[in-house]
């Protein structure tokens, strides 16, 4: 299969796992019932989803991002269903990236066979190497398994601040954000390239300009990878934020969409989880966000 993935996608972002649980007072060991509570869940999410789809969602463009740990059931649902599928294959909640599964990796990958892999990975081009050194080799060990075997890569890049970075910038995450970060990640995203990690979709953190939505995409079609493209994450922040998000990287070819989660579901999560709110305003809710989002992105908005 050639490397990238050159079509439109919007996809629903909930295989968050140990913060997910938050959402309703839970942590540590779950009892059967509360893993219930917590699969039901992410099956509202689906549902809020194919609600979407019924009330005018491009139904070619809509994909599911959800784990196995409580997702399963939508996972199968979302492939037979024929959403394209995401899911994770990182072990949640860690600094540095590690295999969910450990050495059976692939025998989960191939049980949900879903339409990318997904991995979250942690990485500043201004850690001790290594730290990047070790996770990388994991990654090109994903990678090169993947693609061995015809499957596509979806790989999330955060940059999180060293402490030294983020004093350049007085203490300020939002100057980091927009001062800092957008030359590391193009570090991180070259470093990846060159160790040989080769995702076919980049998983990127919002950038308000859409200059440096460009340096990215060039970057990562670089040396032939000429169909491998970049979505913008949602990072849980609120509509505003994620607009700007979603209008710089809409105008920039090579981005395909987006992968947003929390900015959608969180309060309808919260307030089904509370026994405040009915599961069905919960999904009008979601399939109102989802589809405003992809107004944005289409310049509806």
């Amino acid at each position: 299969m050639p490397l990238g993935y050159d079509k439109k996608i919007y996809i629903m972002a909930f295989d968050h796992r140990g913060s997910f649980i938050k959402l309703f007072g839970l942590s540590g060991t779950l009892t059967p019932e509360d893993t219930a509570r917590v699969a039901g869940a992410k099956m509202l999410i689906f549902e809020g989803l194919q609600r979407a789809v019924a009330e005018g969602a491009p139904r070619e463009t809509a994909g599911v991002l959800v784990d196995e740990q409580f997702g399963a059931e939508v996972a199968r649902k979302a492939k037979a269903e024929g959403y394209p599928l995401a899911m994770p294959v990182e072990k949640s909640g860690q600094e540095e990236f590690d295999f969910e599964y450990g050495e059976d990796f692939g025998e989960h990958i191939e049980d949900f066979d879903p339409t990318f892999s997904k991995v979250l990975v942690r990485s500043n081009p201004d850690w001790p190497w290594e730290v990047n050194e070790r996770q990388f080799a994991r990654l090109k060990l994903l990678s090169d398994w993947l693609h061995e075997r015809g499957r596509r890569f979806l790989y999330e890049l955060l940059v999180p601040a060293t402490p030294e970075q983020l004093a350049g910038v007085g203490g300020d995450p939002g100057r980091y954000d927009t001062e800092v970060r957008p030359k590391l990640m193009l570090r991180s995203i070259e470093e990846a390239q060159d160790f040989g990690i080769d995702p076919d979709i980049w998983k990127i953190e919002g950038i308000d300009s859409s200059e440096t939505c460009a340096e990215i995409a060039a970057l990562v079609k670089r040396d032939g990878r000429d169909s491998v493209g970049c979505v913008v994450l949602g990072r849980g922040a609120d509509d505003a934020a994620v607009e700007a998000w979603l209008r710089a990287g809409a105008k920039v070819p090579g981005y395909l969409g987006f992968a947003i989660g929390r900015s959608i579901f969180n309060d309808a999560v919260k307030g089904v989880a509370s026994g405040t709110m009915p599961r069905d305003e919960a999904t009008a809710i979601i399939s109102r966000k989802y589809r405003h989002f992809i107004d944005v992105y289409e310049g509806r908005a």
